[in-house]
């Protein structure tokens, strides 16, 4: 009787660890401890990139966030699914052709349908136009699929 329930008390503890391992699906891009490098993912959508301030800061599903005022850290607690990068905050264009999860230039995005994009730009590489040139369409849908796939990996 004693061993039954101890191996019921070991069951229900996996099972506990094997759902909070599972809920954190994504694995964020938080270089410089925060996602976007700690810019403010609420100005993106105002098709800027702009540095946040380390006195408004938030943390969504575990990772923290970065703003440049009051007002837009109150606007990322109101929707802050709205705001999250796509990939995790990686480069989208490195997501779709390589399947590989690659830093970013946090002044490099593209908002598109309603959602954030982060693209790698360094060395006169720029990935975001890639990103346009190759067909962001067409790359997006394997970005899609391919960020599924690194995701099962974690």
């Amino acid at each position: 009787m004693r061993q039954q329930k101890m191996r019921q008390y070991l069951t229900t503890i996996l099972l506990i660890f094997a759902t909070v391992v599972s809920a954190q699906q994504i694995d964020y891009n938080t270089k410089k401890s925060f996602i976007a490098e700690g810019y403010d993912v609420t100005e993106y959508f105002n098709n800027k990139a702009v540095k946040g301030e380390s006195k408004y800061t938030a943390t969504h599903d575990d990772v923290k966030y970065k703003f440049a005022s009051q007002q837009n850290l109150n606007k990322f607690k109101s929707n802050p699914d709205k705001y999250v990068p796509q990939y995790g905050g990686y480069c989208a264009y490195a997501v779709a052709v390589n399947s590989e999860k690659v830093d970013i230039n946090p002044k490099t995005f593209e908002i598109r349908d309603g959602k954030l994009y982060l693209f790698y730009n360094s060395w006169g590489i720029n990935t975001l136009d890639k990103w346009n040139d190759e067909g962001a369409d067409k790359l997006k849908v394997k970005a899609d699929t391919n960020w599924q796939n690194i995701k099962a990996k974690k």
